[in-house]
């Protein structure tokens, strides 16, 4: 049976070699051994791989992802985590939308001042108080307490 190696996996994929070897370590896919220095994954790597792509995508961390895989490495896709993901994923469209609405308006308004626009005094508002704020870096995300409870940016 021919086994892709790493090389041909990383490029047929676009996942660079150093993501499938960290994709490695996390558990996330496997090699199946190697042909000199170089690892070879079975043909279902691909799928993985895209399901991985998949779940980034739509938010999830590297530990979700990886509980959506069974312990064989088959997918076990938890229903219940995916009506979470689309959940949290609506509220952040809703604050993205409202963000959107309020700079556009902010960018036309006749006011003299931005600080003299009620709708504009309501966004900063709404900052000032914690409702709005910057997404997460990936950094922010794996500095986060152990908790499971996120600091505010």
């Amino acid at each position: 049976m021919n086994f892709p190696d790493i090389a041909e996996v990383a490029q047929r994929t676009g996942v660079p070699a150093s993501t499938l070897r960290f994709y490695e370590e996390k558990g996330l896919i496997a090699s199946v051994g190697r042909k000199g220095l170089r690892r070879q994954f079975d043909a279902a790597v691909f799928e993985r791989l895209a399901l991985i792509a998949l779940a980034r995508a739509a938010g999830f961390s590297l530990e979700e992802i990886a509980a959506l895989f069974a312990p064989e490495g088959r997918p076990q896709i938890n229903r219940q985590a995916l009506s979470a993901k689309a959940d949290e994923l609506d509220r952040t469209i809703v604050r993205l939308r409202a963000m959107r609405n309020g700079l556009r308006h902010a960018a036309v308004c006749r006011a003299p001042s931005h600080f003299e626009c009620p709708t504009f005094r309501r966004l900063l508002a709404a900052a000032a108080a914690g409702a709005i704020r910057a997404p997460e870096t990936s950094a922010q995300k794996r500095a986060a307490p152990k908790s499971g409870r996120r600091r505010k940016t």
